[in-house]
């Protein structure tokens, strides 16, 4: 009888925690779909951040952290693929030079992001001037980073660089990009608070 009420009241508790982790979970999937709504890519910006809903919940501080973190993620993914792509073999030198740029421009939107990062990390529970100082770094770090993005895919522009390096750039790049303009919408809408 011992052993069937401690069974019970163990699958009781199992049952609670479940319901808990789940209802913190579709709480924090919500308001990140509210969240997003904001972004210029509102289904990226769900797609990126709704694995990490159960960790968001609902602040708005640790949304902003993840898409950060999410965008930091993408942009070392991306200087990674760029960096393979400049050690291919027959490379026309147009390609080559657009690539040995690209990583250039992926390598500072890395340390640019992660910057960024830990500028909200060190922000605190900062109040006023000091707030905005933080969140104007913040802003202007990410802003930069999507300038990045953009100048690697001008490195590509024109017929004579047309071909699989140059798809595989853009669909890349495109992507990064899209995550950093919805990482720098959440800061903005963060920032203004």
């Amino acid at each position: 009888m011992a052993a069937h009420t401690s069974l019970t009241l163990f699958l009781s508790f199992l049952l609670y925690v479940l319901t808990a982790a789940t209802t913190s979970a579709a709480a924090g999937g919500n308001f990140i779909q509210t969240s997003c709504r904001t972004t210029t890519y509102p289904a990226v910006c769900v797609q990126s951040l709704s694995p990490y809903a159960s960790i968001i919940q609902k602040s708005p501080r640790q949304l902003v952290m993840t898409a950060l973190s999410v965008t930091v993620d993408k942009a070392q993914s991306t200087r990674t693929f760029v960096a393979k792509l400049t050690k291919f073999r027959g490379l026309k030198p147009k390609e080559y030079a657009a690539l040995k740029d690209c990583l250039e421009e992926m390598t500072d939107s890395v340390d640019r992001l992660s910057k960024s990062v830990r500028e909200l990390k060190s922000m605190g529970q900062a109040r006023g001037p000091e707030y905005i100082w933080h969140m104007s770094n913040l802003q202007t770090w990410v802003s930069a980073a999507l300038t990045d993005d953009s100048t690697c895919m001008d490195g590509f522009a024109g017929r004579a660089l047309n071909g699989r390096i140059k798809s595989s750039i853009r669909a890349r790049m495109s992507n990064l990009a899209q995550v950093t303009s919805n990482a720098l919408a959440l800061c903005n809408k963060f920032g203004g608070k």
